[in-house]
């Protein structure tokens, strides 16, 4: 049998248990990987918490959808998403597959690649998901060399991987974060300044001549309504985690649609590539056991973990 992770009512982290499910051997085109390690995301909760439907016939509902792990059987034309065969004993990682937290997870291969050596399967299991959803935000809000680029929430998994992909560009950083997160920060380059009352007065102080774009990975209407306050285009405002106040105010709310999967997809390999160089740098806020997933979830709502939170079978 194979261990998942699973949401038993909607009752987010309070109701999340580790189950039995059957095993299932890779048909043509899949694989079965063993999991060495698998990420958890605001997305996983908010499924837990009901907040993507409440149909009682869904649980108990498997959870997680970024793993990283060994291959253990493949079926016939078995191809990963890079144009390479995968064998027996290959490592592999990939995003977007339902029920990732787990022992075990037979799936198509056109949705893995192939792991670097260079990347641990911690790390792996951490950067397609924060990764590809920096990448979509800095796309949206068309950031480029000389650009001036408040992030919120910059210490945080997905804020942390906009902020140092927006540095690749050639922008300059500007990020929110608890003041105990500014050493690291600095250490990446970004420009760090404390979230609360008169943020925005903060902001004007370091950058005088004004803010090119903003990226709200934190949810707050302290980060839209300072967004909306400093950058003069609103179209240059994103947020993947406040879409009600940005549609109200002409930012940009990203969710799920063809452009959205489009954009995150033909991110994978260069922040694979990125990530293996070291170029970018996976933050791992803390790792548990898949038995205490109920432990982690209850991280991942308290909002402040500081990175990627990752189950470890």
């Amino acid at each position: 049998m194979v261990r998942a992770v699973a949401a038993t009512a909607w009752d987010g982290a309070a109701t999340i248990d580790v189950i039995d499910v059957a095993s299932r051997r890779p048909a043509r085109g899949e694989v079965t990987a063993a999991v060495r390690a698998t990420g958890i995301s605001p997305f996983d909760l908010k499924q837990a918490s009901g907040m993507m439907g409440r149909d009682e016939r869904a649980l108990p509902l498997r959870l997680g959808n970024e793993f990283s792990g060994i291959v253990t059987a493949t079926g016939p034309d078995a191809v990963g998403c890079d144009g390479r065969p995968i064998e027996v004993g290959d490592a592999v990682l990939g995003q977007w597959l339902p029920g990732a937290q787990a022992t075990e997870l037979t799936v198509a291969a056109g949705m893995l690649l192939h792991k670097p050596a260079a990347l641990s399967h911690v790390e792996a299991a951490g950067v397609l998901g924060s990764g590809t959803a920096a990448e979509h935000t800095l796309h949206a809000a068309d950031v480029a060399e000389g650009d001036v680029v408040l992030v919120h929430g910059a210490a945080g998994s997905v804020g942390g991987m906009v902020a140092q992909l927006a540095l690749l560009r050639g922008a300059r950083v500007i990020g929110t974060a608890a003041p105990s997160r500014h050493p690291r920060l600095r250490a990446l380059g970004v420009e760090p300044i404390t979230y609360g009352d008169g943020l925005a007065d903060r902001v004007r102080a370091l950058a005088p001549d004004g803010v090119s774009a903003a990226i709200d990975t934190a949810g707050t209407q302290e980060a839209m309504t300072s967004s909306l306050t400093l950058v003069a285009d609103p179209a240059r405002v994103v947020t993947i985690a406040n879409f009600h106040a940005a549609v109200a105010h002409g930012a940009q709310a990203l969710g799920p649609g063809p452009q959205t999967e489009r954009i995150r997809t033909a991110a994978r390999l260069d922040l694979v590539r990125l990530a293996a160089d070291g170029v970018i740098v996976v933050t791992i806020a803390a790792e548990f056991e898949l038995e205490r997933a109920r432990e982690a979830y209850a991280l991942l709502a308290g909002g402040h973990a500081g990175g990627k939170i990752i189950l470890r079978p």
